[in-house]
């Protein structure tokens, strides 16, 4: 996977490409599925949910630019990988799942694994976690209309950087933020939308 879908296709953090050769991603999806759990393609996890494909999760933890001190949020646990591969680039993980199922489920996986630097929380991801804010990073796994929520900008610390997919005009690209305010466009992607007030 690190040689044929990631480094081929431009992901060229080293440290990032090592988490992902270290975390069993075959852990994180249904047990039926567990022998296409390396293909390059997303798939469902329940809930009308999806455990994004390796370059989608590689290419966002890599555009944070992690350093190894870092306090992250994820909005969006969904299986716990996204959590697990950020976990080993940062400090640690604060990650938000809106689904109670997912978020259990996630929680059990981390846990079993040894994933101890990771917090699972249940509720509206879209406001963040301020009793751990700032995050130096901030990882949004689902789609923004325009702007990502504001809440989530405010806890960026004064240097951090926030990746969100969002959708304006039709068109939904990945794109990185900024706490000072400049944007930039990244990829065409498509993630579920982003719930907020759930």
């Amino acid at each position: 996977m690190v040689e044929r879908q990631l480094r081929r296709r431009g992901i060229t953090d080293e440290r990032v490409l090592a988490a992902m050769a270290q975390v069993p991603r075959e852990c994180f999806v249904p047990e039926e599925l567990r022998s296409r759990a390396y293909r390059d393609g997303a798939m469902r996890i329940g809930e009308g949910q999806t455990i994004s494909q390796p370059w989608i999760v590689a290419a966002m933890t890599s555009l944070l630019g992690l350093q190894g001190h870092e306090r992250v949020l994820e909005v969006g646990t969904g299986s716990g990988y996204g959590a697990a591969v950020l976990s080993r680039c940062c400090r640690e993980v604060v990650t938000i799942e809106r689904f109670s199922s997912l978020a259990s489920r996630a929680r059990e996986v981390l846990s079993e694994l040894g994933y101890d630097n990771v917090d699972v929380r249940t509720g509206d991801g879209s406001k963040g976690a301020p009793d751990r804010a700032p995050f130096e990073g901030i990882s949004v796994t689902a789609t923004a209309d325009g702007e990502p929520p504001p809440a989530l900008m405010e806890q960026l610390t004064p240097e951090g950087i926030l990746v969100c997919p969002v959708r304006r005009a039709g068109d939904e690209r990945l794109m990185r933020f900024h706490a000072n305010g400049t944007a930039e466009a990244m990829v065409p992607v498509r993630f579920v939308p982003l719930v907020e007030g759930a």
